[in-house]
């Protein structure tokens, strides 16, 4: 049996029909999953005594054969033989098993089926990644901590704006990775519900128990709407959205690394394990991992706009255009796995330059909103603070010299009340060791955030 269906059909499928259509070369990855829900819904069979216990006892037997007989095998040699994973493993049982392999298929539809498969497909990827996530924040914390008296020159328009702790910066990415936990965890919770059961369109009129199947398959709830629970692919569409808001940080982190990394910046270097040379230049120690993490985010946004497209028009119920959903979703869950083991990987055996760090924030313009500061302390208003100091700093440009290196009669000429400790605000730590509100790149503020994720990391 090459099909599930065709008793009122006269001819064939044309080959190019089939090879236009078959789906087996991609849906072979639901192959477990299929083995999972057929063998919880053929259990349910038996236990409702619409097949008798022993056919659903050889047939479940059968179905975990062919699931660790076929575990490791690509299927695509059997591409153009059979329509989809559904319509090989039914195959594979009837040979197995017999006339009983027959019965498997009672109260259900490949609509209903397949949905299911994905669903348990896309659970087990979503905790997997959850996980990942997890690791890739390890990976940072253990990072900012080891570096957590580091100062660098904070960016804004990728231009000298304020001193930060390096490590003030690299929890930024601990918080991002954060808020993608918990849109992966939504992703799950609203991928479990079961749709089978729910038949092609309208359920079924044998006695079937689809809360056993649920708990068999631990969905934490059963689908309410059988046209909407064949037709759903919301779950892959939100789960998608997690893994292009994912790739979005991840793009900005290693942009953030890549530019680090250059000879320009100097603040970083990348294991020999994580980056590449050039077939021409010798010299060349070039960030391709970065780069590729960062040019990969396209491929992850097509793919959640590929399915977004594919769903906008579609009528009420199944519709084959939805066997369009498979391959977006495998090759982004590949791609988000193995990003995040890669990225975990570089980060944690990246080493930080700390005099390439120290002498960047000798940038006497970094300390220019603590000098303001200073003047508002003084009983300067904010808003002329501000200008004041705008006006100091074009003096500095048109004379040559350095903010750092005025003499307390040069500030006194701007702002009369000034004192030595005007002084203060061009030291690097002295800048940072007052930044300590909630969330600032203060040395206790940063202290505790670290404590904070290693507790919860944990």
């Amino acid at each position: 049996m090459a099909k599930m269906w065709g008793g009122r059909f006269k001819k064939e499928l044309a080959e190019n029909a089939k090879a236009y259509s078959y789906s087996l070369a991609v849906d072979q990855a639901l192959l477990e999953y299929d083995v999972q829900a057929s063998c919880a819904h053929v259990q349910m069979l038996g236990r409702q005594k619409i097949i008798s216990a022993a056919e659903a006892h050889k047939i479940v037997k059968g179905l975990k054969a062919i699931g660790k007989e076929y575990a490791d095998t690509d299927l695509t040699k059997f591409a153009t033989k059979y329509e989809d994973i559904h319509s090989f493993i039914q195959a594979k049982l009837e040979a197995k098993i017999g006339p009983a392999a027959k019965k498997m298929h009672t109260a259900r539809s490949r609509n209903d089926l397949v949905i299911t498969a994905t669903k348990l497909y896309l659970k087990e990827n979503s905790t997997a990644i959850i996980g990942k996530l997890v690791m890739l924040q390890k990976a940072l914390v253990r990072c900012a901590d080891k570096y957590k008296e580091v100062i660098i020159p904070g960016l804004t328009h990728v231009q000298h704006a304020q001193v930060v702790l390096l490590a003030h910066h690299i929890l930024s990415y601990v918080e991002m990775l954060e808020r993608d936990k918990t849109r992966f965890a939504n992703a799950l919770e609203l991928c479990d519900e079961l749709p089978l059961g729910s038949g092609s369109i309208s359920g079924t009129t044998l006695p079937i128990d689809r809360a056993y199947v649920a708990k068999q398959l631990g969905f934490k709830r059963v689908s309410k709407n059988s046209m909407d629970a064949v037709s759903d692919r919301d779950t892959l569409v939100e789960f998608l959205s997690a893994c292009a808001i994912f790739f979005m940080h991840v793009s900005r982190l290693s942009e953030d690394l890549i530019l680090w990394n250059s000879q320009e910046f100097g603040f970083i270097e990348l294991s020999d394990e994580y980056s590449t040379g050039s077939s021409l230049m010798p010299n060349k120690k070039n960030p391709d991992m970065l780069e590729l993490c960062r040019g990969r985010a396209g491929a992850v946004y097509g793919n959640l706009i590929s399915l977004l497209v594919t769903m906008k028009g579609l009528p009420m119920a199944y519709n084959r255009d939805m066997q369009e959903d498979k391959k977006p979703l495998f090759e982004t869950v590949d791609l988000t796995r193995a990003t995040l083991d890669v990225l975990s990987g570089l980060i944690m055996t990246t080493t930080v330059n700390t005099s390439r760090c120290m002498l960047a924030v000798h940038d006497s313009y970094l300390y220019a909103t603590d000098l303001l500061d200073y003047f508002v302390e003084r009983g300067c208003a904010f808003a002329d603070a501000h200008t004041l100091v705008g006006k100091i700093i074009m003096h500095s440009q048109q004379n040559g010299k350095d903010l750092a290196f005025f003499s307390l009669n040069d500030f006194k000429r701007f702002f009369p009340k000034t004192d030595k400790k005007v002084f203060e605000c061009f030291k690097p730590e002295r800048s940072i060791a007052r930044k300590n509100s909630i969330g600032a790149t203060g040395n206790h503020s940063v202290a505790r955030r670290i404590q904070y994720w290693k507790r919860t990391l944990r």
